[in-house]
């Protein structure tokens, strides 16, 4: 029997990650993960501070040709309801960075991960599934699909929404159905981006494009199931004037790359994201529409965390059973963005006066107030750097005003 100090099952872009994260930092990996076959088509957004830690385990130099940075990004609301909210512009030069983040697409990203996963000589990959696991010892057992058996003092569970190790330890999580369907592709277009990302918040939900390298672009585009349906069906041309007329034709003729897919749409919350051996990260703890490019970067923070707990555990000779201190460290950072986001999508599909008019006047005041977009931005990209960096803006913004 295999014995590792950490066993990661699931094998996206969270799962890769993890276990490259604890395998750079001497943990012996292995990574139990089956190949559905699928292409992912998707593409992610990671922020600045995720971008540091990926430089940290030595990754973003082999993803960084195939991003696009995101140097601007706007929300212009599409709605067409009678209070109507203006446009908000976020430029990353306004809080000293040259980019907030880079989109990078799923696909190869994903095989840049697992080509650096097989250079490390502490990483087993099984291409398998976990069956069953005990969690009853001082080292949890997990017993895979081929008849192995694998043993690690952690656990952790990648291994999304209907995850089976979150099953095992005993937690249960909270979900509900959105009446909504995300439409991901990807399209070239006749003008240059110039590094724009633009959300147009619609009745159905946000229809966001985001710059890939050169005049190509990813969009999401979250509809009502039913047209999500018709929009699969569309042949290319009539796709291709669909996409630009909802661009507003602000970049150009549109020209869609190959199918486009489907994913319906879901929010989940586990009621706590950790336990004994066992931490869950990625969708296995949290899972939100997509807005406001929160989904992976929410997850990396998990890794991090959990890998930090490991490190302490490691140095003072612990056991590895962090869960219970992971839970309590990853509260309050998962709680608020759910909510967020929650919230934020809920107020687009509501047809309520007094949502549409709170919506407006929240965006008005982003559009408006210095001090609040600054803050936005900056939690944004990181949470915790608008607060502890906002004593130095003001004291600047009143050197400003007053020189």
């Amino acid at each position: 029997m295999a014995v590792f100090d950490v066993a990661v099952a699931g094998g996206g872009l969270a799962g890769q990650i993890g276990a490259l994260a604890f395998a750079k930092n001497g943990f012996s990996t292995v990574l139990i993960a089956p190949d559905d076959g699928r292409t992912d088509q998707r593409t992610t957004a990671l922020m600045d501070h995720s971008l540091g830690f990926l430089t940290s385990l030595g990754i973003w130099d082999r993803v960084r040709p195939e991003a696009a940075a995101l140097s601007t990004m706007q929300i212009i609301d599409a709605t067409e309801r009678l209070l109507h909210a203006p446009p908000v512009t976020f430029r990353a030069s306004e809080i000293g960075l040259e980019a907030f983040g880079y989109n990078i697409p799923n696909a190869p990203f994903l095989a840049i991960l697992s080509a650096a996963l097989g250079e490390l000589p502490n990483v087993t990959m099984l291409t398998t599934s976990v069956e069953r696991v005990d969690l009853s010892g001082e080292l949890a057992m997990l017993h895979l699909a081929d008849g192995a058996d694998v043993t690690a003092g952690l656990v952790i569970a990648a291994d999304g929404r209907k995850s089976l190790i979150r099953d095992a330890a005993g937690i249960d999580a909270r979900s509900h159905a959105y009446p909504q369907t995300a439409v991901v592709l990807n399209f070239a277009h006749d003008r240059p981006h110039h590094n724009v990302s633009t959300e147009f918040h619609t009745r159905t939900g946000p229809f966001t494009q985001v710059p890939l390298p050169g005049q190509r672009s990813s969009l999401v585009w979250v509809v009502k199931p039913e047209e999500a349906v018709e929009i699969l069906q569309l042949p290319a041309d009539v796709l291709n004037r669909r996409v630009e007329d909802r661009m507003q034709s602000i970049l150009g003729r549109v020209t869609v790359e190959g199918k486009p897919q489907a994913w319906p749409l879901s929010a989940a919350t586990a009621t706590r994201f950790g336990k004994g051996q066992v931490a869950l990260i990625g969708e296995a703890a949290h899972v939100f529409p997509p807005i406001g490019a929160q989904g992976l970067n929410l997850s990396l923070r998990d890794i991090e965390s959990a890998l930090e707990l490991a490190l302490v555990a490691q140095k003072t000779g612990a056991r590895l059973a962090i869960g219970d201190a992971y839970d309590r460290k990853r509260r309050a950072d998962i709680w608020s963005r759910t909510a967020a986001i929650d919230l934020l999508n809920r107020s687009l599909l509501s047809g309520l006066l007094p949502v549409q008019m709170l919506r407006a006047v929240g965006m008005h005041m982003l559009s408006a107030i210095p001090p609040l977009r600054y803050l936005a931005m900056h939690e944004g990209v990181a949470p915790g750097r608008g607060f502890s960096s906002f004593p130095d803006f003001l004291r600047k913004e009143i050197r400003r005003k007053h020189a």
